[in-house]
């Protein structure tokens, strides 16, 4: 008998990956400080300025989750999601 693969082949995206985990990350952490009653924008601006994790509340454990991502990523992704969603030409 002949064993032919016919399964298609998965293309691996790592960048999307990447992208989609910080998408989550952010939607996390903005749900747990809004559930306490902060004000999740300001919160987590002040967090990405100065790297201070005291912005993020630790309920449903937002602060280490927030802190498995590189702040830099995060801010990167940020300003790629705001130019390509506010500024095409």
């Amino acid at each position: 008998m002949n064993n032919v693969d016919i399964s298609p082949t998965v293309s691996f995206d790592a960048n999307q990956i990447r992208r989609e985990n910080i998408r989550q990350v952010l939607m996390l952490v903005r749900d747990a400080l809004q559930e306490r009653g902060y004000n999740a924008i300001n919160q987590m601006a002040g967090y990405l300025i100065s790297n201070d994790p005291a912005y993020i509340s630790s309920h449903k454990n937002a602060r280490s989750i927030v802190q498995s991502v590189e702040r830099h990523e995060i801010i990167e992704e940020l300003v790629r999601f705001y130019l390509e969603e506010n500024c095409s030409e």
